[in-house]
């Protein structure tokens, strides 16, 4: 059976490539799948991209100062859903 999470790891590449490697994610997102992306800092350019291109998200505290960022599209409502209740396990990004 598919899991509808991806997950990326892009806590170890130095800009851009967190955004380059999240965008091409999302893009290949099939219906039900969300993309949950940890990352060492919170991606601000990333939700922009992520609004014009007809997505949503929710960022989320991880372990160690990390960021956890949960990324759907907004006319997939299981995936959102899915990213939804797995964001909701963890604590919210600090303002």
């Amino acid at each position: 059976m598919e899991t509808d999470c991806v997950f990326i790891d892009v806590s170890d590449l130095p800009p851009p490539e967190p955004l380059a490697v999240a965008m091409a994610a999302t893009e290949r997102l099939r219906p039900g799948q969300y993309l949950h992306m940890h990352h060492w800092r919170e991606p601000l350019l990333l939700y922009k991209r992520l609004i014009q291109k007809n997505f949503g998200y929710d960022t989320r505290s991880g372990q160690d100062d990390a960021c956890e960022i949960f990324v759907w599209r907004l006319d997939d409502p299981a995936a959102q859903q899915a990213a939804n209740v797995a964001a909701g396990q963890l604590p919210p990004w600090r303002e």
